[in-house]
């Protein structure tokens, strides 16, 4: 700590607390802000999955069917399934701001309302590409 007078009198002073997440409840719109961050994130390691899978095809019948089994396990799926949300999500909330770089929704009841359809939104474009994905692997 500084030896300045003036450091030491304002570290006495009595300094306001900022609200604590357990007393201030997070707006929608920081949530999806964070969660559309995250997915970013996680695109990187799926798109690895794509690679390897990419790659797995263009290499020998034994290394693709091992990637294809590895794929198809339930961890696999759920991977996959993560990785469909997370793209879903994340170009939803791409085109979220293409919106608000027109200068339209910026209002804090749009925006909220908004920040929920882009969570819904990719919540059913995952299930319809699964759905869609399961019925055309049994026809």
């Amino acid at each position: 700590m500084s030896k300045s007078p003036a450091t030491r009198e304002f570290a006495r002073r009595e300094r306001p607390l900022s609200p604590h997440l357990t007393v201030y409840r997070p707006p929608i719109t920081m949530t999806m802000s964070i969660i559309h961050r995250i997915t970013g994130g996680a695109l990187y390691f799926g798109t690895l999955l794509v690679a390897i899978w990419l790659m797995a095809t263009a290499s020998s019948q034994a290394t693709f069917d091992w990637v294809n089994w590895a794929l198809g396990t339930w961890l696999g799926r759920l991977i996959l399934f993560g990785y469909t949300w997370a793209l879903m999500h994340h170009m939803l909330g791409g085109v979220r701001h293409l919106v608000w770089d027109t200068g339209a929704g910026l209002q804090k009841h749009t925006a909220s309302k908004i920040a929920w359809a882009t969570l819904a939104g990719s919540i059913l474009l995952t299930l319809l590409i699964w759905i869609a994905g399961y019925m055309a692997r049994g026809a």
